[in-house]
């Protein structure tokens, strides 16, 4: 793809998707840490130069996507709650779905969950003031659309449903690194067996932190 010099708005807005639309392709094939400017200008068919006229960095492109990916799983989290969760179960019980839920809706976002964990230590390392303050107002937007949606399946969080979204996206990201293990881990647990025990998929592993962390925080009736 090769692109002739954007004279619009227009014009550049296309050339602002089309480069966000191919390191969305390349976190499909590929980690975060593996995403480079270098690759991503050659995919989109540009110089790195003017990737970066419309872009900062490499790291404002990546959380530009976090936005547009976490936006995304909103819209469809709020129809995988209510389908997943029943209105007229305990709390307990539906604390339980949730998390079932939420476990399962990150686990099948991998790329999601990774720039969760790529975000505080990578992402926002190499970017401007005025593009962090930019990206932290959408996230906070966000926590609070995500927070609305668990307190109205589970209302007896009351003020921890905040807290517990924000430690749920950063557990995503914490986890998602464990996955999938490396060659080497995997014959180590085919050779030990006993070390299994470290061997979790990231579905199980986020539903163990989910619900330990709703058990802690859900009001004793």
């Amino acid at each position: 793809m090769t692109f002739q010099r954007a004279r619009s708005e227009e014009q550049r807005e296309i050339r602002r998707r089309a480069i966000l639309d191919t390191a969305a392709a390349m976190l499909a094939e590929m980690p975060v840490a593996e995403v480079s400017l270098n690759e991503l200008s050659r995919r989109v068919g540009l110089a790195k130069s003017n990737v970066l006229r419309y872009f900062e960095s490499r790291e404002a492109v990546l959380l530009e996507l976090l936005n547009a990916f976490l936006e995304s799983w909103l819209t469809e989290l709020a129809d995988e709650l209510a389908a997943g969760i029943d209105a007229d179960a305990a709390p307990e019980v539906r604390a339980g779905q949730l998390a079932e839920v939420l476990s399962g809706s990150l686990a099948d976002r991998v790329a999601l969950c990774d720039l969760f964990g790529a975000q505080g230590g990578v992402l926002e390392h190499n970017v401007s003031v005025e593009e962090v303050k930019r990206h932290k107002r959408i996230s906070l937007a966000r926590l609070t659309t995500m927070s609305e949606l668990v307190r109205r399946h589970v209302p007896e969080l009351g003020d921890d449903a905040r807290p517990f979204c924000l430690m749920s996206l950063a557990s995503a990201g914490a986890l998602s690194a464990y996955v999938p293990p490396p060659p080497s881990l995997l014959a180590a647990y085919e050779e030990e067996p006993a070390l299994g025990v470290f061997h979790l998929g990231l579905r199980d592993a986020l539903r163990l932190s989910f619900t330990s962390t709703l058990l802690g925080v859900l009001p004793r009736t």
